[in-house]
């Protein structure tokens, strides 16, 4: 090995102690906190399974008006972002930063795709006077997707319109919770990608990166439970 190239391998930052001690610490911190995510969507999903024990007539009929196309795209969306902020952290461990960064403008848009859904489907509902706990307007005619006012019976069995209003609340409460965290997401992995566009991450140095990928999976992972909680499971 010649003098130049000696000197060139000194050069090259190598991790140490400090620096992989932070990354543990960093992963850690994350895991922490992705745990109290999942304590927070449990505890809803806990309520929600009490109730439709208690309502499982209204639950159906509620559930039965959403869009089971819209809720199938935002899936088909958010697994794929997934992969694709897989793609982003193997990259950038492997040194390839400008492919780590367009898998993340992937991530971001795919994101953003997930919103605009969401927000058609949300105003929806809202034209049919369907809001969280106020429904007043059901699909009666499911061929024909036709809303009309909640029938007092359904199957030749009483509806109560109480049970109705509280699947909505869920629904609403829920994914908006989820959209949140979507919103945020997309926030955090923007924030990754200016750094990224900085050269502050290479095949050394990637725990933002990596935590970064993290929170997007447990966005995905959420959704992945909503989706046949709200649109398959009657």
């Amino acid at each position: 090995m010649s003098v130049h190239s000696i000197k060139e391998f000194e050069t090259i930052k190598h991790p140490v102690n400090e620096e992989l001690a932070g990354y543990e610490g960093a992963k850690f911190g994350m895991w922490l906190f992705l745990a109290t995510e999942l304590l927070l969507f449990g505890v809803l999903f806990a309520a929600f399974a009490i109730f439709h024990a208690k309502y499982p007539l209204e639950f159906k009929l509620a559930h039965m008006t959403l869009d089971r196309v819209m809720g199938s795209i935002n899936t088909v969306i958010l697994i794929t972002s997934s992969m694709t902020v897989a793609l982003a952290i193997d990259a950038i461990q492997r040194g390839k930063r400008n492919r780590s960064i367009w898998f993340l403008v992937i991530t971001i848009v795919l994101a953003s795709g997930f919103l605009v859904v969401k927000y058609f489907e949300y105003t929806a509902k809202f034209e049919h006077n369907i809001f969280p706990g106020n429904a007043q307007q059901i699909v009666i005619n499911h061929d024909t997707h036709e809303y009309g006012p909640i029938p007092d019976k359904w199957e030749g069995k009483p509806i109560d319109k109480n049970g109705i209003n509280l699947f909505f609340s869920f629904y609403f409460v829920m994914t908006g919770i989820h959209g949140l965290h979507v919103l945020i997401g997309m926030i955090v992995l923007t924030w990754v990608l200016i750094g990224m566009i900085k050269g502050k991450y290479t095949h050394w140095y990637y725990t933002p990166v990596e935590n970064g990928g993290l929170y997007w999976h447990l966005v995905d992972l959420i959704w992945i439970y909503l989706f046949p909680l709200f649109y398959l499971i009657q």
